[in-house]
């Protein structure tokens, strides 16, 4: 299967959000599936100054899009089994910040245009390109656009994830023709207008063959209105083809055993170095050195969906409590002057850094204690399944892909990996961060318990990626994983055709004197199937026999010598019947010898069960006592 992966932005190229880390894990995650993967993002002018020596220039082209003809070269890189390409245009992509731009919808409409126009210069033609977000939103429209004047564009599939519903790539009417080159009848079916507007994330959904979000919890609270932005009706209108697949992370990646950001290493069974990463933690930002006073962190984007009005309300009375306060990023104004304003209020307690930072955001995932995150609405969330992963702790509201990580504490039978609660209000989230707290300072042990339980919690990637891959099996047609085609072993054959061939006793119960060489060659009755035409059967059948079986098959004996071979396996005679029933045949062979050999070859025919009777009867040597006097004695011992 040939998946094309295309989106704004992806570790380790460029970051600004959960998205850059599901799209640099998740692919590496299907090729190790066995899926072959490409994925393509914009080449930034971050990547440039990072990669830029690492790239290989493929070939360029021109992308149409509206009345414009712009240049666009291809770069590609290989790494972790995927190939990765780099889209170029420095008229759109050559800026310090990836997004924020007044033109931010030309620029992803020409890029969207360009992942189509770019797809016979790729290494494979794809069976599905996997979209994310609005800013590869056009890519299934521009599909089915093109597709009306050539097919071999209709033989790929699309599947489009949804991170966060909030941004949804709205603009005016009048960019449909003149920006992102389409003609009205998108908007007038109302495929791709939505109260007044374009909304390219609502024509994505209509026109990808298939939609998720990131978490199963996310997928439903999008049916409602609360949380769908406008969309709910939409999602509810596409939930034939709408799920929810839970997120991951890189574990390798994320290791405190051996991650080279962080002061001390440590893990799960020795924990001396969170102490020393905590401690560091404290000098960096310029907090108290206290080992038992525990540290509430909070990495995130100044948003407010984010629940980040919840902690102005009761900040002071966060502080009152033995706590010291770290907070990590950047956004909204209001947020950066408050928390900024909030530091000063509180030396030695609470620092505040208005950025982000790749390295001090893993000292404190390494140094915390606790991590809050009081999200009105949560798509998956990354940052608690990452703090869970270094031992510390995550407070979370019930929301989104919060809820479906972090299982609430419960100190009456020591169980669950965190703290949740479940309305969006200031007094519910500050009544935990207090319980939390105290756990810390007046239960160590259980706080311990619960901090190792959050460190053994699974959240790889090779689950979801399976889940992905059913998803395009689902779209495409093609079966996952791939139908074997590898041969049943020969032992196999041999066992199940025997029982199919046992209705010509005719042909053998009269063999001709050619014949008759061959069983005296083996009284045993192996040689019997000696027409040559199933050499493996012969081989095969003595592998499945017992040990004194085998040995008495060796010499050509006269028929005194299959008293033996009956009395070694008087055990196992049974099962070996029922394992190896190609062994019916040469029972009845020796019915055609001499009167001597006749008399002992008939005794196996029935007791190894020449009819359905007989062989479904273990005891059946036992009932019929053979006319040898010799064979039944022994059989008697």
């Amino acid at each position: 299967m040939k998946i094309l992966y295309a989106t704004s932005e992806a570790v380790p190229f460029c970051k600004t959000g959960g998205l850059a880390d599901v799209a640099g894990s998740l692919p590496p995650a299907l090729a190790a599936e066995g899926a072959e993967i490409a994925v393509v993002l914009p080449l930034y002018q971050r990547v440039k100054e990072r990669f830029g020596d690492q790239l290989k220039f493929e070939c360029y082209d021109y992308v149409d899009l509206a009345w414009r003809h712009s240049y666009c070269g291809l770069f590609s890189l290989e790494r972790e089994g995927v190939t990765w390409y780099f889209l170029d245009n420095e008229q759109y992509f050559r800026r310090p910040e990836l997004y924020g731009y007044m033109d931010d919808g030309e620029r992803f409409g020409f890029f969207s245009r360009a992942v189509v126009r770019m797809l016979g210069h790729f290494k494979f033609w794809p069976d599905v390109i996997h979209c994310n977000d609005w800013q590869t939103a056009l890519v299934p429209i521009y599909l089915k656009d093109d597709g009306v004047r050539e097919d071999r564009f209709r033989s790929i599939k699309t599947t489009l994830t949804i991170h966060n519903i909030e941004y949804q790539g709205r603009y005016g009417k009048e960019t449909l023709g003149d920006l992102f080159g389409l003609d009205h009848g998108w908007a007038d079916d109302g495929t791709i207008l939505m109260d007044g507007d374009v909304n390219l994330l609502k024509g994505a959904i209509l026109c990808a063959d298939a939609v998720n979000a990131v978490s199963p919890t996310y997928a439903n609270e999008l049916k409602m209105s609360y949380f769908a932005h406008r969309l709910e009706n939409v999602m509810r209108q596409c939930g034939y083809k709408f799920s929810g697949v839970l997120n991951g992370i890189d574990l390798k990646r994320y290791d405190p055993a051996t991650d080279s950001h962080i002061t001390a290493n440590y893990s799960k069974d020795d924990m001396a170095g969170k102490s020393a990463d905590k401690a560091a933690l404290q000098r960096m930002m310029g907090l108290r050195e206290e080992p038992y006073t525990p540290i509430v962190a909070i990495v995130s984007r100044l948003v407010s969906h984010k629940g980040l009005d919840l902690i102005c309300e009761v900040l002071h009375d966060m502080m009152e409590l033995p706590l010291q306060l770290v907070i990590l990023g950047k956004g909204d104004r209001k947020y950066e002057d408050f928390f900024g304003w909030a530091a000063q209020q509180y030396p030695g307690r609470m620092a505040v850094r208005l950025d982000y930072n790749e390295d001090l955001s893993m000292a404190i995932y390494a140094g915390a204690d606790l991590f809050l995150m009081p999200s009105k609405s949560e798509p998956c969330g990354l940052s608690q399944m990452i703090a869970m992963r270094y031992g510390t702790v995550p407070i979370v509201r019930e929301t989104g892909g919060l809820k479906d990580t972090v299982q609430p504490y419960e100190a009456w039978r020591d169980d669950g990996n965190g703290f949740t609660f479940a309305n969006y209000a200031s007094g519910d989230m500050l009544y935990v961060i207090r319980e939390a707290v105290y756990l810390y300072k007046d239960y160590p042990d259980a706080f311990a318990r619960l901090r190792s339980r959050a460190m053994e919690s699974d959240f790889s990637w090779k689950r979801s990626a399976g889940e992905y891959l059913h998803i395009y099996s689902n779209i495409t047609g093609q079966p996952w994983p791939p139908a074997s085609e590898e041969p049943v072993p020969a032992p196999e054959k041999a066992e199940e055709a025997a029982p199919a061939e046992e209705p010509a006793p005719a042909e053998v119960s009269a063999p001709a004197k050619s014949e008759e060489k061959a069983l005296r060659v083996d009284t045993t009755g192996r040689a019997l199937v000696a027409k040559e035409e199933k050499p493996t059967a012969l081989t095969e059948i003595p592998a499945d026999q017992p040990k004194a079986l085998v040995k008495q098959e060796a010499p050509a004996a006269p028929a005194k010598a299959e008293v033996p071979a009956e009395k070694a396996p008087a055990k196992t005679e049974a099962p070996a019947a029922e394992k190896a029933p190609a062994a019916k045949k040469p029972a009845r062979k020796p019915a055609a010898k001499k009167t001597a050999g006749r008399k002992t070859a008939k005794k196996p025919a029935a007791s190894k069960s020449t009819s359905a009777k007989t062989a479904n009867a273990p005891s059946a040597q036992k009932e019929t006592p053979p006319k040898n006097g010799t064979a039944a004695s022994d059989e008697k011992k």
